[in-house]
């Protein structure tokens, strides 16, 4: 798949995205924490569970998407680390696999393994806690602090197809800072990644 321009990415994002969902305020509590999905070891896991002392970091993910992929060394290599230093990590995958059948669980098992998660991958099997963080694309990062308030939103870092370019690691920056007890700048970062393929409600 060819790279899209940054800036010309975070346009179409800016454009196309902001419209249909109201995403989580920063400050606010973590969405729909009590619900109950299933993690790829079989148990079924709420985003209270899995809290981290030092906070939690929730990422919209999926099997599928080419811009998933192009992150994945670099999501997995940061939620292993900062699983161990305190920090909840979950990736939680909302799509319908009516829609893209490789974003089933047996897939997600499969992918977790390979891949060497150390972290939650949980099914979101109705899309409502996508609905609620008002998330939009795969990847999508949300970093809530150690009193569960979100203080960063955004993109992993800058350059998604070339590693070796990336300028701006806006995660693990947001990360590093949460754990020295500084402020989150930025906060808000645009995001590229591919459309969440919401199930419908009943």
């Amino acid at each position: 798949m060819r790279p899209i321009p940054w800036p010309m990415a975070l346009a179409a994002v800016l454009l196309l995205g902001g419209a249909a969902y109201a995403a989580v305020p920063l400050g606010a509590p973590i969405p729909m924490a009590d619900a109950k999905m299933e993690n790829v070891d079989g148990r079924h896991l709420t985003l209270a569970e899995a809290r981290g002392e030092k906070g939690t970091l929730v990422v919209f993910s999926c099997n599928h998407c080419p811009y998933v992929q192009a992150w994945q060394g670099r999501m997995v290599a940061l939620g292993n680390e900062y699983a161990g230093k305190g920090i909840g990590v979950v990736l939680v995958n909302p799509n319908d696999p009516t829609v893209y059948p490789t974003d089933d669980l047996a897939t997600m098992k499969q992918v977790a393994a390979r891949e060497g998660y150390r972290f939650a991958y949980v099914v979101d099997a109705t899309s409502d806690v996508a609905r609620a963080f008002g998330a939009t694309r795969t990847p999508e990062a949300f970093l809530f602090d150690a009193a569960g308030r979100l203080v960063y939103h955004g993109a992993i870092d800058d350059n998604a197809h070339e590693p070796d370019r990336v300028e701006h690691r806006y995660l693990r920056d947001a990360l590093d800072a949460l754990l020295a007890g500084r402020p989150v700048a930025p906060a808000k970062v645009p995001f590229i990644g591919c459309s969440i393929k919401l199930r419908p409600p009943p």
